[in-house]
């Protein structure tokens, strides 16, 4: 499980690089401050598509089984749900109501989210 564990955080890294790639420009030079929430399913969806691939392929390779009728990839997609409304419950608190910038919103969603779909995507998804 160690393995798993560094393997899952060199690619959750990457994730969450290109997460921000996309989620920093948006709340800078697009979007107001105050509506930075809207960024937030743009970044998403271009860091599942990412982390799909790396998680199922290299995070979590010879873990569990692997599924062709789609129920895996519907799994997969629940978690990331989930992530998803994480993440954005974290960015509409730190920048809706706490009023801060919209790179501190990064903080819990690169610590608290990954953790949570680490658990899930390990026993539910992968496991």
């Amino acid at each position: 499980m160690l393995g798993q564990i560094i393997r899952f955080g060199i690619a959750g890294g990457l994730s969450t690089i290109v997460y921000s790639a996309v989620y920093l420009p948006l709340t800078t030079w697009v979007l107001p401050k105050t509506q930075a929430v809207l960024a937030v399913p743009p970044a998403f969806l271009v860091a599942v598509i990412f982390g799909f691939f790396v998680h199922s392929a290299w995070s979590f390779r010879g873990h569990g089984t692997r599924d062709s009728s789609g129920r895996q990839h519907l799994k997969f997609l629940v978690v990331q749900g989930f992530g998803l409304v994480l993440n954005a419950l974290f960015t509409w608190i730190v920048t809706g109501l706490l009023h801060q910038q919209p790179w501190v919103a990064l903080i819990p969603v690169v610590t608290i989210t990954p953790i949570a779909t680490f658990a899930l995507n390990r026993q539910w998804v992968f496991g």
